[in-house]
């Protein structure tokens, strides 16, 4: 049973056109006979893509405009506390986040990886205003920051001076975490003035060790390193 295209009314196989509105009948497999053309298009219909430069201004109005609601709303309404500096800081290390990948790309990453260390050390400094004192910042969380960027800043440039592979990057991961779990041990240690003396992260640079022996071994072993990356597909 087939039905008029044009008024949807029931249509019986002998009729040429729709006896309501007159609509012409036509079967799709004559189409190419009649040489009419399809009413379909040929082409997948595509949306167009959004410019980066678009993003770009909309991600900084979103964020600019949420930092000077939250900054008015702070100093008009809700003023018991600077609890704005938190939205801010957050927006800044966003903001932060997304200018190498939306609004310059050409930035080259030991630039952006440095950015990255400098927002949250400032999104810290804010922090540092809703608290009875900023001893904490200055003595444990700024070095803490320190000691991250630097870490990635080496991990970066180990991974762009170097060949790399999954054997490589891990061996380097290893190595920077014993690195930073020794050195948060220290800092938190002479934050609270206590002995200098290897607890906790004595344990983890034993594991780390352990494991970087073991990937320098294999990465001097041709043998050994084809037949690992065989068994584990890599």
């Amino acid at each position: 049973m087939s039905y008029c295209v044009n008024c949807g009314v029931e249509l019986e196989p002998s009729l040429k056109t729709c006896p309501l509105c007159n609509t012409p009948v036509i079967n799709p497999k004559q189409l190419e006979a009649l040489k009419v053309s399809s009413p379909y298009p040929k082409e997948r219909g595509q949306v167009d893509v959004v410019k980066r430069k678009d993003l770009a201004i909309l991600t900084s109005i979103v964020l600019i405009a949420t930092s000077i609601s939250c900054l008015l709303l702070n100093l008009f309404v809700f003023s018991g506390s600077l609890w704005s500096l938190f939205i801010i800081g957050a927006c800044l290390i966003l903001f932060v986040l997304i200018t190498p990948a939306v609004i310059y790309t050409k930035l080259p990453i030991y630039i952006s990886l440095l950015f990255d260390g400098i927002a949250v050390g400032l999104y810290l400094y804010l922090i540092s205003f809703n608290t009875a004192s900023d001893e904490w910042l200055t003595g444990l969380a700024l070095p803490i920051v320190a000691l991250s960027t630097i870490l990635v800043e080496i991990f970066a440039l180990l991974l762009r001076s170097f060949p790399i592979s999954y054997i490589t990057t891990a061996l380097y991961f290893f190595a920077e975490v014993a690195v930073f779990c020794v050195g948060l041990e220290l800092l938190i240690k002479h934050y609270l003035s206590i002995p200098l003396r290897l607890t906790w992260s004595a344990v983890v640079l034993t594991v780390c060790s352990v494991i970087v022996i073991m990937l320098i071994t294999v990465l001097s072993r041709r043998r050994l390193r084809d037949a690992i990356r065989r068994r584990l597909h890599f």
